[in-house]
């Protein structure tokens, strides 16, 4: 049968089509009165499964952390107005993080637009400067070739978020327009030439620093940063909430780039006499709010290699960019490289990895007001498989995880690189739905729980058994760091009234824990580790220990 001879069906129905052939096997949503008949097409497929969520935010975060755990698109459905601001927060995420994802927004019917109806918005402007790209179906016969360009675009280049809006009277339309398989994503391949002038300059560099990001988070990224940090004796340093991606155990590891790294840290690096930045777009967070390298001139020659040209040269004056797959730069770099090695290049390497080392090392600290979360966290470390998958939450508690975790270069962890509060529970009940057969552990603050932890009724519906931590201090602990530390004891909307978390917890069905004491962390630790269902454990944290690195009385000046 031609194309021309498909019977008429309904759009609805060629979507879900289309969201098959794109391989598609779990949407999530909260449902909306907008795009009705889309649900009711979704309940007809057999291979994608529909998650109904607590709250749009909560179920953006949740297809952002599916996409982050498969490197495929994530999708979300939600209703016209509300639902679409409330999920802007997730295209948001989807953005900094350079995640692809793919928002389905219902809108009003064709005829009322235009005229102010009720919950009508104009998404090309409202998320225009957030969108790889907005398109509103006009036509359900264009449906298919618009999905087809809509995936393509959340994957080529720098991945990121596209928003295709869906009036509801389109949804029923028939149509006789075929569905469309994915699009073919350009791969772009590193240039022979360019790959031995890198070269050449890295042999040549005494203190040279490779700057791995999140383009390097796929099992071939990670094998490619190890291999080439081996072949051409390049001390490794991890950008921005990607920690995770090398072995922090190896003598090639030279920190990470985050939010409160030590001075010391950041003016070692800055002795470096080149920077390889690779699979980074090289955000304010990462480079130290434009410090290392520093822009718009850096004081090291900066070679750029990204998957799109939009992040090369547009801050850094660079000397050398790349947009190209970074995985196979690095495989193409290590090819046949030399080893290269000199006493200076030995002892800059040895020296960094003192550095890393002594922010590292960590000993818990006893405090009249609390519990060291670090405690916590390293029972974790020592008691979770290794397999485990983190989901953290945003906060100055995660300073202890990114401290004490041993982090091997093989650990899955899913964070929020745009600092979006809100991701941790529902990040760890997609992980959950994603891989039942492995442990999902989240760190939350008790800010960020309150946010979106309703999803913890997501979970509890769809069998998901995550462990969460609630980082419990009665504060919103990064805001009261700043504030400590630009306005010494003028705390200002930071205190915090919080329920019984465990109590909490178990209203949804999942055991709760509660630790206040040091010598009962283990053994909480032991008892939601081997409990066969989800568990919150409502950490009673100390406010005086305000991150892993400080106190609020050294905020102070005391």
């Amino acid at each position: 049968m031609t194309a021309a001879a498909i019977p008429p069906r309904r759009a609805a129905d060629t979507l879900v089509r289309c969201l098959e052939l794109h391989g598609v096997d779990r949407m999530f949503c909260v449902p909306g009165e907008s795009y009705l008949a889309l649900l009711d097409a979704l309940r007809d497929s057999a291979s994608i499964q529909t998650v109904a969520c607590r709250h749009e935010g909560g179920a953006g975060f949740m297809a952002v952390a599916d996409a982050k755990l498969t490197g495929r698109p994530g999708v979300v459905a939600v209703s016209r107005g509300p639902g679409a601001t409330n999920v802007s927060i997730a295209l948001h995420l989807a953005e900094q993080d350079a995640v692809p994802l793919v928002a389905l927004i219902g809108q009003v019917a064709r005829h009322e637009r235009g005229r102010g109806a009720f919950q009508e918005v104009d998404y090309a402007q409202m998320f225009g400067g957030v969108a790889k790209g907005v398109w509103e179906v006009g036509e359900a016969d264009r449906l298919p070739e618009i999905l087809a360009r809509a995936f393509h675009r959340a994957q080529s280049g720098t991945p990121g978020p596209v928003a295709v809006v869906l009036p509801e009277d389109l949804l029923s339309d028939p149509t006789s327009a075929p569905p469309l398989p994915p699009y073919a994503l350009a791969a772009a391949g590193p240039d022979s030439e360019m790959i031995s002038k890198i070269r050449t300059r890295l042999s040549a560099a005494q203190r040279p620093v490779l700057i791995a990001g999140g383009g390097l988070n796929a099992p071939e990224g990670r094998q490619a940063l190890a291999r080439a940090a081996r072949a051409l004796s390049l001390p490794v340093v991890l950008s921005f909430k990607r920690q995770e991606l090398f072995d922090n155990a190896s003598p090639l590891f030279a920190g990470y780039l985050g939010f409160k790294i030590p001075k010391p840290q950041i003016e070692a690096l800055s002795e470096a006499d080149l920077v390889l930045a690779v699979g980074t777009r090289l955000g304010d967070v990462t480079t130290q709010n434009y410090q290392f390298p520093s822009a718009p001139t850096p004081a090291q020659p900066l070679i750029h290699v990204s998957p799109g040209p939009d992040a090369i040269g547009g801050v850094f004056q660079t000397e050398i960019g790349l947009a190209c797959d970074p995985a196979a730069f690095l495989d193409r770099l290590a090819d046949g490289a030399a080893l290269t090695s000199s006493s200076v290049r030995e002892e800059w390497i040895e020296r960094l990895n003192q550095r890393a080392k002594a922010m590292a090392a960590y000993q818990p600290r006893r405090f009249e007001d609390g519990l060291d979360f670090g405690v916590v966290v390293q029972a974790l470390a020592d008691q979770a498989d290794k397999d485990a998958i983190l989901s953290l939450d945003s906060g100055n508690f995660s300073s202890w995880v990114h401290r004490i975790w041993p982090w091997d270069g093989r650990q899955t962890c899913i964070g929020a690189v745009g600092g979006a509060m809100g991701l941790g529970v529902p990040g760890a009940a997609a992980a959950c739905l994603r891989h039942p057969e492995r442990q999902v552990l989240c760190f939350v603050g008790d800010g960020g729980v309150m946010m979106t932890g309703n999803e913890l009724a997501t979970a509890a519906a769809m069998g998901a058994a995550p462990k969460i931590f609630v980082a419990n201090n009665g504060s919103y602990g990064t805001i009261r760091l700043h504030q400590e530390r630009d306005h010494p004891r003028r705390s200002v909307a930071t205190d915090l009234v919080n329920p019984d978390f465990a109590a909490w917890g178990r209203a949804f069905g999942a055991l709760g824990l509660t630790v206040a004491e040091e010598g009962r962390a283990g053994e909480a630790v032991s008892a939601a580790l081997a409990h066969d269902g989800p568990v919150v454990v409502d950490v009673k944290c100390s406010l005086e220990a305000i991150s892993a690195y400080t106190t609020i009385t050294k905020l102070r000046g005391g």
